[in-house]
């Protein structure tokens, strides 16, 4: 059973992010303030479930909640300021969007940067301990998702409706093929070969 609070006594946001490893599309994170003793059985770390029941947890995640938001940071800005500080400003967008201001931060990991005056801790395989992180990691995952696949008309040969953005073997063949798109992140080993991928032309 996930807890419910880290911070006693305190209105907690719990944070996640999702897409940090992928070599294309903009970093999601998102924010969710749960309600003080709010008890869900289902709810767990993303990657642990399978996509339909995301979806569903999605939905009784944003009725439940007493408030929650998603914050988005571009492939642009990755290559400028790093996926380290981009997931970590994803989580502040997501915590400037919430209608209801928290009094504390958890967050899923081990690197944050403080948000205003608030207090927060990182907690590593924080989405699998507490409910908050756990539900924010659900909406994370399942709006980049969204986001992921509407890209993917744009650019079918790419198979993001299937990898997401991540580093597969299809993925990366298809940019050895048909080059990058406006979506790649240029900064990072797109090919796997250990050379930044600057060289290509966007198709």
């Amino acid at each position: 059973m996930l807890l419910s609070h880290y911070y006693e006594g305190k209105i907690e946001a719990g944070c996640d992010e999702a897409g940090r490893g992928c070599l294309a599309g903009s970093v999601y994170a998102a924010a969710v303030i749960l309600p003080e003793d709010y008890q869900n059985e289902l709810l767990n770390d993303s990657k642990q479930l399978t996509e339909k029941k995301r979806y569903q947890l999605r939905e009784i995640i944003e009725r439940d909640a007493v408030a929650w938001a998603v914050g988005i940071v571009t492939p642009e800005e990755i290559d400028k300021i790093n996926i380290l500080n981009a997931s970590i400003l994803a989580m502040h967008r997501a915590l400037d969007q919430l209608k209801v201001r928290p009094e504390a931060v958890i967050v899923d990991g081990n690197r944050f940067k403080k948000y205003k005056d608030l207090p927060h801790t990182t907690i590593v395989k924080g989405d699998g301990k507490y409910l908050a992180i756990a539900a924010a990691s659900i909406l994370a995952k399942t709006y980049r998702d969204d986001y992921m696949n509407g890209l993917a008309k744009e650019y079918p040969q790419y198979d993001w409706l299937s990898n997401k953005g991540y580093p597969t073997k299809k993925h990366r063949e298809a940019i050895k093929q048909f080059g990058i798109t406006p979506y790649h992140r240029k900064s990072y080993n797109l090919l796997g070969d250990g050379q930044l991928s600057l060289e290509f032309e966007e198709c």
